[in-house]
């Protein structure tokens, strides 16, 4: 079970991260996030159930919150985040 966690987590939140890089779409980046979301629980849960891997618990207790964040940013909140143009 553990080997599962562990690959899951890190296969997931490489796949999340090049839909995040690639850019296609608001939807896909939040769908990404959810992925994300999905690696970091399995991450926590495999850092915390397996021998001297507390580090990587605790890290993706802190990515769990970011990636909570983008779902937020990037599925729930209606308003699209502003542009560098719209910022300066």
């Amino acid at each position: 079970m553990l080997n599962i966690l562990q690959w899951y987590g890190a296969i997931a939140g490489v796949i999340a991260a090049l839909l995040v890089a690639s850019n296609i779409s608001r939807r896909v980046s939040g769908w990404a996030f959810v992925l994300f979301v999905t690696s970091s629980i399995a991450l926590i849960a495999w850092g915390f159930l397996g021998e001297d891997s507390a580090g990587i618990g605790w890290q993706n207790i802190c990515l769990l919150i970011i990636n909570l964040w983008g779902v937020y940013r990037y599925l729930i909140c209606k308003a699209a985040p502003p542009t560098p143009e719209e910022s300066a």
